[in-house]
């Protein structure tokens, strides 16, 4: 499939974004990023998809000047967190898109090419062992144990800056955390992004934490359960959670001790 290096329109992380052909654009990994993020990322996606999920399609994967780049359709159109933060968006409306949408990750079948929970994070936990302490380590492997999640699909990772705001409705990217876990475990994660990380790098901390609120209230009356019911379940998963956040690459040093402390203070 033939395309070229075009104008860079979007960056991420990991990845820059650029025209690659037409309707298409190319995620390129920056150099330095590890083959196996890379990878892992373009063979989740490929899951998902086939799995009939809410993922787009991999058209192709290339290799430009040492780095690994996937090739994807052309979202048109601004993320939901660009729309949430300009205020064209109110915090109601976007928990109340980012509810259905979670909603459609956890009714997909998970794919079998994606990871457990529990091997997912004893895997990260290895490579990333200067990171997390050993006792952390430990006890979180054990509360996975503990609570024996069950199979559904979770992205961990679906927040407004991963939702692109098209013509033809709000479309999912970056699948690099997939994982087979409950609900509660991907709500936990949307939590602590939206008030533990969010808050500390914008203007307004309160606005992510209304989404939050928006978020969750509206996921319960989907699922048809009490906004406290699901509280709780959720509540269980977030020393889980804010692991998912202290490998992510988002916390800074100081934000990072911070979320370490908590998850001891869950563990204890």
């Amino acid at each position: 499939m033939g395309g070229s290096l075009g104008e860079k329109i979007g960056e991420g992380a990991f990845a820059d974004v650029h025209v690659w052909a037409p309707g298409q654009v190319l995620k390129l990994f920056r150099a330095g990023i590890s083959r196996r993020i890379a990878w892992h990322e373009a063979r989740m996606t490929r899951a998902v998809f086939a799995a009939g999920g809410p993922a787009l399609e991999v058209l192709d994967e290339v290799t430009l000047d040492g780095r690994f780049g996937i090739v994807l359709p052309h979202l048109e159109g601004p993320t939901l967190l660009h729309l949430s933060r300009t205020g064209a968006m109110s915090t109601e409306e976007t928990g109340a898109i980012l509810a259905p949408l979670y909603m459609s990750v956890h009714k997909t079948t998970p794919p079998p090419d994606v990871l457990s929970l529990y091997d997912w994070m004893a895997g990260s936990m290895r490579i990333h062992a200067e990171t997390i302490p050993k006792h952390i380590s430990t006890g979180v492997l054990n509360l996975i144990e503990r609570l024996s999640p069950g199979d559904g699909l979770c992205h961990c990772d679906l927040n407004s800056g991963n939702v692109i705001m098209t013509a033809q409705g709000p479309r999912i990217i970056d699948w690099t955390g997939a994982v087979r876990a409950p609900a509660a475990l991907d709500l936990g994660c949307g939590h602590v992004v939206l008030t533990e990380l969010a808050p500390e790098r914008v203007n307004d901390p309160e606005r992510p934490r209304a989404v939050n609120t928006a978020l969750q209230s509206e996921y319960a009356r989907l699922a048809g359960m009490s906004s406290a019911a699901l509280a709780t379940a959720v509540e269980a998963y977030l020393p889980i959670a804010r692991v998912f956040a202290i490998l992510g690459p988002a916390p800074s040093p100081a934000l990072r001790e911070i979320l370490i402390q908590r998850v001891e203070a869950a563990l204890r």
